[in-house]
C-alpha cells in the first residue's frame, strides 16, 4: 500500500512535529552526542527497550483484555510506534539527555519502517484473523522521517554550534509556543469530524478504550524503570529512556492505521493515548525531580 494522502490536519501536526524538533536541535551542539558514540548502553537498552519491549508489553495486556479486536490492533500498532517527537521535549525540560532522545528518535523511526509491518501483520492476524500485507515505502518514509525529524533538529544543532547567540534567541521564543500548538492540533484530530481529518470517534469507545491506554502508558514507565535499575543507568540516562519509551511516535500511528489500513475504529488508541500521554510524562518528570531533590540533596 502506498502513502496516498494526507488531511491538512496531518499536515499541520507533523509541521508542528518538525519546528518541535528544530527547536531541540538548539539546545545541542555536536559534542552533545560524544557520550552515545563512546558510552552507548543507555542507547542499546533505549533502543531495545522500544523495539523490543514495547509491542511484547502490549500484547501481553491485550492477551487479557475484553477489548474489541479493532481496539487491540490499534493499541498493537501504537506499540510498534515508539519514540515521538514530543519525547524530546520534555525530555529537554526536566534537563534529561537530549541527545539521547534525539538519537533514539532518528533511529527508531528508521528501523520502524521494516518492524512496523511485521507487527501489524502479525497483529492482524492473531486478533483479526486477517491479513493486510501492510508496508511502508520506504523512499516515502525515508522522506518524511527526514522532514520531519533528521534534518529540523541537525539544522538547530548547526545554529547552535555555529551562531549560539541566535540558537539562544530562537529557542526562547519558540518552546513554550510549539508545545501549546501541538495540544491545539491534537485536538482538533480529537474532536473534528472524520471530514476534516477527525476520527469521528464517540464517548462509548473512549471509556472501553481508555482504561487500557492508561494501563499500557503505566507498564510502559515501570518497565523502563525496571530497565534503568537492572543496567545500572544514571538517573538521567534512565529518565529520558522511560519518557521515550512512554510517549510514543502517535503522528505514524495515525498515518499507519488510517492512511495505510484505512481503518479509523484503529486510529482511535492512538488518538487517545495521544491526548493524556504527554501530560503523563510531564507528571512523571515531576515525581523524579521530586524524589531525586529530597533522597539525593
Amino acid at each position: 500500500m502506498e502513502i496516498v494522502s494526507f488531511s491538512f490536519i496531518d499536515v499541520l501536526i507533523s509541521t508542528v512535529l518538525a519546528a518541535i524538533m528544530f527547536g531541540l536541535g538548539l539546545s545541542l551542539n555536536t559534542h552533545s552526542f560524544k557520550d552515545i558514540i563512546f558510552k552507548p548502553k543507555a542507547f542499546f537498552v533505549g533502543l531495545g527497550s522500544q523495539m523490543i519491549g514495547l509491542p511484547i508489553i502490549a500484547f501481553l495486556l491485550l492477551y487479557f483484555s475484553t477489548l474489541p479486536v479493532v481496539f487491540k490492533v490499534g493499541i498493537m500498532i501504537l506499540a510498534s510506534c515508539p519514540g515521538g517527537t514530543t519525547s524530546g521535549f520534555v525530555t529537554y525540560l526536566f534537563k534529561g539527555n537530549v541527545a539521547l532522545s534525539i538519537s533514539l528518535t532518528a533511529i527508531n523511526s528508521l528501523l520502524t519502517i521494516f518492524t512496523i509491518p511485521i507487527i501489524v501483520n502479525l497483529s492482524l492476524g492473531y486478533f483479526m484473523h486477517q491479513h493486510a500485507a501492510l508496508h511502508l515505502p520506504i523512499l516515502a518514509s525515508v522522506m518524511q522521517i527526514c522532514a520531519v525529524t533528521i534534518l529540523p533538529a541537525v539544522l538547530g544543532i548547526l545554529i547552535r554550534t555555529y551562531k549560539s547567540d541566535i540558537a539562544e534567541k530562537v529557542q526562547n521564543k519558540i518552546k513554550n509556543t510549539l508545545i501549546i500548538l501541538l495540544a491545539i492540533v491534537y485536538a482538533i484530530k480529537f474532536f473534528a469530524s472524520r471530514e476534516y481529518g477527525g476520527t469521528g470517534i464517540t464517548g462509548i469507545e473512549v471509556w472501553q478504550i481508555v482504561p487500557y491506554a492508561f494501563a499500557f502508558n503505566l507498564l510502559c514507565f515501570l518497565f523502563s524503570i525496571v530497565s534503568g535499575k537492572i543496567t545500572h543507568l544514571s538517573i538521567r540516562d534512565a529518565f529520558t529512556i522511560a519518557i521515550e519509551v512512554s510517549l510514543h511516535n502517535t503522528t505514524l500511528a495515525l498515518l499507519v492505521a488510517g492512511t495505510l489500513l484505512k481503518n479509523q475504529d484503529m486510529v482511535k488508541p492512538a488518538l487517545i493515548y495521544s491526548m493524556f500521554s504527554f501530560w503523563s510524562a510531564m507528571l512523571f518528570g515531576l515525581m523524579t525531580k521530586w524524589v531525586y531533590k529530597h533522597r539525593f540533596n
